[in-house]
């Protein structure tokens, strides 16, 4: 089996981050699971297609942790990670499957978008509701696998 780099870029979750504890060779160990959906648009004009595609992608450890507090339905992130071929046999037929491991995400929402997308406080203009703030008006830095993540806009 061969790994092949996979990215994936602007991509949007489908949902929120699944997050279990299982049990790995130094004790319990976190597994993640997201969907994320990238749209592809092909040709131009009245021709124009667009074209979604849904992945799913696990994380491990830290990296699931803080996604899965983090990111929630419609967070928008860059992927990067390894595709594995996943087939196996039942029942006398091979069944074929791809395995998508996360290696990095980049946190592309803004502090403040991803604060109110997390609390479902968007307004109408996609802009914070006041009572969306914390009580002195400031948002904190999310932590990404020890470091702090990028957000555009800030």
């Amino acid at each position: 089996m061969a790994n092949v780099q996979v990215i994936q870029r602007h991509a949007h979750l489908a949902g929120p981050v699944k997050l279990e504890f299982v049990n790995g060779r130094e004790g319990k160990i976190a597994k993640g699971v997201l969907t994320a959906i990238s749209n592809i648009r092909r040709g131009s004009g009245d021709e124009r297609e667009e074209e979604a595609t849904a992945i799913q992608w696990t994380l491990w450890g830290k990296q699931a942790e803080n996604a899965a507090e983090y990111l929630g339905k419609g967070s928008h992130v860059s992927i990067t990670g390894r595709l594995r071929n996943n087939n196996y046999e039942k029942n006398g037929d091979i069944v074929y499957g791809l395995a998508f491991t996360a290696e990095e995400i980049d946190y592309l929402d803004s502090r403040a978008g991803s604060e109110a997308r997390r609390h479902g406080g968007l307004s109408a203009e996609g802009g914070l509701n006041s009572t969306d703030r914390s009580a002195n008006g400031a948002a904190t830095r999310k932590p990404r696998n020890g470091r702090q993540p990028a957000h555009a806009g800030d």
